[in-house]
């Protein structure tokens, strides 16, 4: 049974004055305890949007979220603001994408982890200092006691990407949502919070949810991925399958713009043409169709829908033919 089952999720943003902007259009994933999915898109694809309506963190006015997030057989859409915090931190966590500006500049790292614990964890001050200094080293920042007494900007990047990392673990949740974690850090850094968030996964069976633009990530670490477009997933697949035999246009674009070691030297990139601000309305007609190679008139006169392919999911009137991508993101 599925840990966390998302269900046609729908945000949409309104304010005076301007027309309402639908930013994640009939979402539907699913988690099992353990696993890694993956949530990939361009910016503005309605990615972070997603694992922000999942954590109710959303603004309640101007934001008009639909559908139902079950976990564990609790709608969390419909749990009342104190229920839901108490969800967060116990059973939900989430790793933002930039640590200097989620962490608190005035506040030592160790009271930021030992409040997390005595709130939901009823521990002590004593207790909770001794679980944050094992939490640090459990996620390798070293001389950990040490650290607990410093402030987020004595700490380097990847050191304040694991201290957030140690946060949102404090209250051993099982479902952890990262939402591009590695973004800022450099590529070495980044391998080894890859290595880390893979590590716990797997030693805990905490199920993880990978938001990234970054094709690579997701060929290292996620065992099924969801590619979005214009807020909705238009192709599923789990991840052997999708680098060896992308479907959808927007997908084998994603794959073609990465830098292959194979390439000869000096050889362009393939971008995908245009931007994700060139689209059509769901309502009308596939999305992507104005950047689409592949586009026929039926494309820009009506939407498709997503139906079973190949094993996995896909959303596209005219897809491409099985594209072995592997080589170029190291799969």
């Amino acid at each position: 049974m599925a840990l966390l089952e998302v269900r046609d999720l729908s945000v949409t943003f309104r304010r005076k004055g301007t027309p309402p902007f639908t930013a994640v259009d009939g979402v539907s994933f699913d988690v099992e305890p353990g696993q890694t999915v993956g949530l990939v898109g361009e910016s503005g694809s309605g990615k972070s949007v997603t694992a922000l309506a999942i954590m109710g963190l959303l603004p309640k006015r101007g934001a008009e979220v639909g559908g139902s997030v079950s976990f564990e057989d609790t709608d969390l859409l419909t749990l009342p603001d104190k229920q839901m915090r108490d969800r967060r931190g116990r059973d939900l966590g989430m790793v933002f994408q930039d640590p200097l500006s989620s962490l608190n500049p005035v506040i030592p790292i160790g009271l930021q982890i030992t409040e997390v614990l005595e709130r939901h964890r009823g521990m002590s001050r004593k207790e909770a200092s001794a679980e944050a200094t094992d939490l640090l080293g459990r996620v390798g920042i070293p001389d950990p006691k040490r650290r607990l007494t410093e402030y987020p900007h004595q700490l380097s990047g990847g050191m304040r990407q694991r201290a957030l990392i140690a946060i949102a673990l404090a209250c051993r949740p099982r479902l952890l949502i990262a939402d591009e974690p590695t973004t800022a850090l450099d590529v070495t850094i980044q391998a080894q919070i890859l290595a880390l968030l893979s590590e716990l996964v797997r030693d805990t069976g905490t199920a993880l949810i990978m938001i990234t633009h970054d094709l690579g990530v997701v060929a290292g670490l996620c065992d099924e991925v969801n590619v979005m477009y214009g807020g909705r997933v238009v192709e599923r697949a789990e991840r052997h399958d999708l680098f060896s035999q992308a479907r959808h246009p927007y997908t084998h674009g994603l794959l073609q713009s990465i830098p292959r070691l194979d390439a000869p030297r000096g050889e362009k990139l393939m971008p995908i043409k245009g931007s994700v601000a060139d689209n059509i309305p769901w309502e009308h007609a596939c999305a992507f169709a104005p950047r689409c190679p592949n586009a026929l008139d039926h494309c820009r006169e009506v939407a498709p829908e997503l139906v079973p392919d190949n094993g996995g999911m896909l959303r596209c009137h005219n897809p491409v033919g099985p594209v072995s991508a592997t080589q170029g993101v190291g799969a």
